[in-house]
């Protein structure tokens, strides 16, 4: 069940929020059973036989962390540790078996001329996220960071329907006292509010935006198969398109999420916030996915010495870090490519910042002409690097990958523009439209800013249109989100496309 379906919106969301706000005046626990078994329904629907799956794992960790807070609590540090170590060892056991056991075998089948069987293995949804939220909360138990707050308040942190599918990757100090705490389970007009209009924006995005240009980035990559070169025109339209699917599509899912919750009085991590207005690959990254770049940072990049054992051995965890976010996002060559790709970036973007401060350059204060140009500039590079590296994170093989690549290079076949027909015009009119718009508008976490949409608002810059765009509780503003919730719902009627979240395969 997608958060765009007929199914979701008009039968399976009104009666989780009506049974989970009776339930909650007359018990605060009555509530949180409810919306744990609500949270289990949703995710059964895709397929009720991996219910056991998740069910075993979220018992599992439970349990495990329950042992390492008692083995800390009695001064057991080293069976403490053995206990982590089994739980971290299971969690990752179960990852790999599900998402790289066909590209592991394929890969030995492959370069090593094996002949080993490899029946497909069905992904189970969402699997790298409540794998990675329930490991970090393991890390924590074994760090004495977790308050206890019973099986049933973990239940429903992990199984938390709004994000179980496709993040944010959650941690549990952000969300169990948000569970544990009675007057979030009331009733409120303005957190209905604020939720709905969250909702109705991410559901535009998806289902009138990311998904209706979707098809212009699969041609022009159906087009590389197998192909030395496409034209220089199809492959920018292509490229630029999927990145733009990409964008609108996780972002109106991180809307969606963010609104869905909020209904309930409930606060999610934003995850998503104007990554293409970057400046640099770090700044990217503190855009983009911010809880996965957050669980990297906290539990990876960090224990492995992060940047203070000095500058070589901080490369090296970069690289490391980067390649296994490449490798999170799904098991193929294309994906480890993508992932050293922006450890490149990410590389280059540290030694220039070192550079700077060896040669006593400081940052730059003041807003002139120079600095607009400046941040334009590298706005501009940044979102080109990020493009390029989007093509072999989309392709479907390396070839498929390099060929587009190779093509958009290809500068000298710059006369092919003039072959563009009507339809191609249409098109690129389109794509530059929506880029503007990515540049150029305020994200919803601007326009509801006033009214705290999530956890941890980015920080990073003020918009100089939100003084006449920021959301109140007004007729205008509902009938806003009325035509936005109206006209993607008649876009899920008459489409005859299988509507699916891109994040739902990672």
């Amino acid at each position: 069940m997608l958060f765009s379906s007929i199914e979701f919106i008009f039968f399976y969301l009104p009666i989780t929020l009506g049974l989970y706000f009776v339930l909650s005046r007359w018990s605060h626990k009555w509530g949180i059973a409810w919306m744990a078994a609500a949270s289990i329904c949703f995710y059964g629907w895709w397929k009720a036989g991996y219910l056991v799956l998740l069910g075993a794992s979220i018992l599992m960790n439970y349990f495990v962390g329950e042992s390492i807070l008692d083995r800390k609590a009695a001064g057991s540090q080293r069976q403490a540790k053995r206990i982590l170590t089994l739980g971290v060892g299971l969690n990752l056991a179960l990852l790999l078996y599900y998402k790289y056991t066909n590209f592991l075998v394929g890969a030995a089948n492959s370069l090593l001329g094996a002949h080993l069987p490899n029946p497909p293995i069905e992904l189970p949804l969402g699997i790298s996220f409540f794998t990675f939220t329930q490991t970090a909360y393991l890390v924590d138990c074994y760090a004495r960071q977790v308050h206890r707050y019973g099986l049933l308040n973990y239940v429903l942190f992990v199984s938390y329907f709004p994000y179980l599918i496709a993040g944010p990757i959650l941690h549990h100090n952000e969300m169990m006292p948000q569970f544990n705490t009675r007057k979030r389970h009331y009733f409120n007009v303005m957190d209905l509010g604020v939720g709905l209009t969250l909702f109705a924006m991410g559901l535009f995005k998806k289902v009138v935006v990311a998904d209706n240009i979707a098809y212009m980035a699969n041609l022009a990559f159906k087009e590389s198969a197998g192909k030395e070169l496409i034209p220089l025109y199809m492959a920018w339209k292509g490229s630029l398109a999927y990145t733009l699917q990409l964008y609108f599509d996780f972002s109106g899912y991180s809307d969606m999420a963010l609104g869905l919750s909020r209904m309930v009085g409930i606060k999610l991590p934003v995850n998503f916030h104007s990554p293409y207005k970057a400046r640099s690959a770090v700044d990217f990254w503190q855009r983009w996915h911010r809880t996965l770049s957050r669980f990297i940072r906290d539990y990876l990049y960090i224990p492995l010495g992060g940047s203070r054992k000095g500058a070589v051995r901080k490369y090296v965890n970069l690289g490391v870090s980067m390649f296994l976010a490449g490798v999170w996002h799904g098991a193929g060559w294309t994906f480890i490519v993508w992932g050293l790709m922006h450890a490149a970036y990410l590389m280059v973007n540290h030694l220039w910042r070192d550079l700077k401060k060896l040669l006593g350059f400081g940052p730059r204060v003041g807003g002139g002409l120079g600095d607009i140009v400046a941040n334009a500039l590298s706005c501009l590079v940044t979102f080109l690097a990020v493009n390029f590296a989007w093509v072999m994170f989309r392709a479907e093989s390396l070839q498929s990958g390099a060929t587009v690549l190779r093509s958009m290079l290809d500068l000298g076949k710059w006369r092919d523009y003039a072959q563009l027909n009507a339809m191609d015009i249409r098109e690129m009119a389109v794509l530059g439209l929506l880029l503007a718009a990515v540049f150029i508008l305020p994200n919803t976490q601007q326009v509801l800013r006033r009214y705290s949409p999530g956890i941890g608002l980015y920080r990073g810059e003020r918009h100089f249109l939100l003084r006449g765009l920021v959301w109140k509780p007004t007729l205008g503003w509902a009938l806003v989100a009325a035509v936005l919730l109206t006209a993607s719902v008649l876009t899920v009627f008459t489409s005859f496309k299988s509507l699916e979240f891109l994040y739902f395969q990672f």
